[in-house]
């Protein structure tokens, strides 16, 4: 008789407890962009020296972060440490650069660079106001032993990040 109350307990709590999962969906758009406005062109001023330098006869790549959305965002910008693309290196490679502000949108602006933080090949600037700000990036490699670059195309790449806050 137990064995039945049980049962038939077990079928009435199985049969009317019922689940659905009921999936929710968002999508966050970005409100810092990234765009190139200046590739960096290297120059070749001695036998074993490329840079981005002017004086080089190099060209400075420029970036511009557009941001519409002001302390929510963090602009993290590395100046390349390797080729991404080069013919046969004779030797060790030494990258050597610097990242800072071109040109500002809006005078709130005016601070990025003093209050940026660097470490490593990264500086990083919090993005305080609305509006487009440019950074120039300068790129420096130098062939060890100052033996002479092999003749081809070199390649390298500035990685630029927004990192949300």
């Amino acid at each position: 008789m137990n064995s039945v109350k049980i049962m038939t307990a077990m079928c009435l709590l199985s049969g009317s407890a019922l689940a659905e999962e009921v999936p929710i969906t968002g999508t966050v758009e970005s409100r810092c962009v990234i765009q190139t406005d200046i590739p960096g062109i290297y120059g070749n001023p001695n036998a074993y020296t490329l840079s981005t330098a002017p004086a080089d006869g190099g060209v400075l790549p420029v970036v511009r972060y557009d941001v519409s959305l002001a302390d929510a965002y963090k602009a993290k910008i590395t100046y390349p440490t390797s080729f991404s693309q080069s013919p046969t290196l004779n030797d060790t490679v030494t990258f050597t650069g610097s990242v800072d502000v071109s040109s500002v949108g809006d005078a709130a602006m005016a601070d990025y660079q003093t209050d940026s933080v660097t470490y490593d090949e990264t500086r990083e600037y919090d993005l305080t106001a609305t509006g487009s700000t440019w950074f120039k990036i300068e790129s420096t490699a130098t062939n060890g032993g100052n033996k002479a670059f092999n003749p081809g195309t070199y390649r390298s790449v500035v990685l630029a990040e927004c990192i949300a806050q």
